[in-house]
């Protein structure tokens, strides 16, 4: 449960939403292609900036400044959150389930598709697991969105079986 919720504390959504918190999204400096394509509000930017930030002023203090920092955005947070509705993502609820059902792990493959110069990447995701007859495939914005889409769709095919 402890690994769930640091995880859950520290994924790039949260960070995301700490950093549109902060509005530091009206405050980068961007390139005019990433300001075209609305970078400012990509939540990876975000997060990225966040955790630049928290890297930033340990170099610039000491750790009980970052300490108090990250305490101060996260506060709200961590007074609310409860440790047993810690949402998993897809691919853990997957794995738990089959592991459940002393099923063998979903075995993933990612392939990127080939896209303009000018799009963004895009990944492909397979997921092959013994229960389903099929091999279940999603296409996400990064390899492991993929992947996530990929286990999702498995979740449901298996629960229509049930």
């Amino acid at each position: 449960k402890l690994s769930r919720l640091r995880s859950s504390l520290v994924k790039g959504v949260t960070l995301a939403e700490i950093g549109r918190e902060l509005q530091l999204g009206e405050v980068l400096i961007l390139g005019p292609g990433e300001l075209k394509s609305g970078g400012f509000r990509r939540e990876s930017i975000l997060a990225d900036t966040v955790e630049a930030i928290f890297g930033a002023v340990l170099l610039d203090s000491d750790i009980s400044d970052v300490k108090a920092l990250i305490l101060r955005l996260y506060k709200e947070r961590l007074e609310s959150i409860d440790v047993d509705e810690v949402i998993k993502d897809p691919k853990t609820r997957l794995q738990e389930l089959l592991q459940s059902r002393q099923q063998a792990l979903p075995i993933y493959s990612v392939k990127e598709l080939k896209q303009a110069l000018n799009k963004p990447p895009q990944f492909e995701a397979s997921c092959q697991i013994a229960l389903l007859d099929k091999v279940v495939i999603a296409q996400g914005a990064s390899h492991r969105k993929a992947e996530q889409k990929s286990a999702e769709r498995a979740l449901i095919l298996l629960a229509e079986q049930s």
